[in-house]
């Protein structure tokens, strides 16, 4: 079956979607719109079609899906007229700016019968299904913290991010990112609390950086942290289990795994420092603990756009359910609202 998508918007997001869709059978790009000239002289030259106003594109019979590529204040409206008009939507993410925006989306999509999704494109970063692998198959015992983190120093992007009307802020871009990942490591572990608080180093608009504590039911303590005036950045995953901890540096996959290996250390060597020794910090003897090499995994993005497909064909279910969307979107307002009332929120 053959599938033919339009696209709202055709800026950076967009453009990568674009090269991705043309390594893929069974899907075309129809065409694009974009309220800015340049973005549409810049699909025209690649020899895109462009639309003459959005009313065109929903307009266009040979379409089945209408990809929203465009500030987050625009999804829930543009999500709502294509299915109206009778088309399936991607969203990017955040998917609105609200979950009451969700439900208002889910309804229509209930209504109408048109399937909606989101672009939850982080599931298919390897560093997040390493660590992934690492605790599915209990490498490091019983895990008891587990950090999260993505720094950068160029601060927000000059463009509509810097603005909350837009829906702008770290914790709409990146942290609807880091909490879906999350979320998915614990699918069937209620949160219990949330802790944060916000940085506005570079802009006093919205937050351009955020750190939260969150609590499992389980016992899990995650700290999940998005910085953009980090100059020297922390791993992007650490993981502490009662048998070993795990290590993530970047996306390079730069890490790896010590475990102890149950040799009792009967003489520790204690450290000493300027202002004294200790024994409980001392570093373990090398034949007491041993590396491994993080475990290999492969990803293709491009599995996203074929599990869309097959879901409008009937063959497959969705990988991105709104249920997990909606979660994402209520643990981002609880982190939203432990940093203006600093205090601690219950959430499930």
């Amino acid at each position: 079956m053959e599938h033919k998508i339009a696209f709202v918007g055709f800026g950076g997001m967009a453009g990568w979607h674009y090269r991705k869709l043309q390594t893929i059978e069974h899907i075309t790009v129809a065409g694009i719109w974009d309220i800015k000239k340049e973005r549409r002289d810049a699909a025209s030259e690649l020899g895109i079609h462009v639309y003459q106003s959005m009313e065109d594109l929903l307009a266009d019979p040979s379409t089945d899906l209408v990809l929203l590529a465009a500030p987050n204040d625009v999804h829930k409206p543009a999500a709502i007229a294509a299915m109206e008009a009778g088309k399936n939507v991607i969203s990017e993410k955040p998917v609105t700016l609200n979950s009451a925006e969700l439900r208002e989306i889910i309804h229509v999509s209930q209504r109408t019968g048109r399937f909606f999704t989101v672009h939850q494109n982080r599931r298919w970063d390897e560093d997040y299904l390493t660590i992934k692998k690492i605790l599915d198959e209990g490498r490091l015992g019983e895990v008891f913290r587990l950090e999260s983190r993505v720094h950068g120093s160029r601060g927000i992007p000059g463009d509509w991010r810097q603005e909350k009307i837009h829906g702008g802020g770290m914790i709409l871009d990146w942290g609807v990112h880091l909490l879906d990942q999350l979320l998915l490591l614990f699918p069937d572990v209620a949160v219990e609390s949330v802790c944060a608080s916000v940085t506005h180093v570079t802009n006093q608009m919205v937050d351009d950086g955020f750190t939260a504590e969150i609590g499992f039911a389980n016992g899990v303590r995650s700290l999940v942290e998005v910085g953009t005036s980090h100059f020297i950045s922390l791993p992007r995953w650490f993981a502490l289990g009662a048998d070993g901890t795990a290590v993530i540096e970047d996306w390079n996959l730069k890490g790896r795994i010590v475990k102890a290996v149950g040799v009792n250390e009967k003489d520790v060597v204690p450290v000493i420092t300027a202002a004294g020794l200790t024994k409980t910090m001392a570093p373990r003897r090398a034949d007491t603990i041993y590396t491994e090499e993080l475990p290999k995994v492969e990803s293709d993005v491009r599995d996203f756009y074929r599990n869309v497909m097959a879901v409008l064909e009937g063959r497959e279910e969705s990988l991105i359910r709104l249920t997990q969307v909606m979660r994402v979107m209520k643990l981002m307002e609880a982190i939203i609202e432990s940093a203006e009332t600093g205090r601690v929120v219950k959430f499930e």
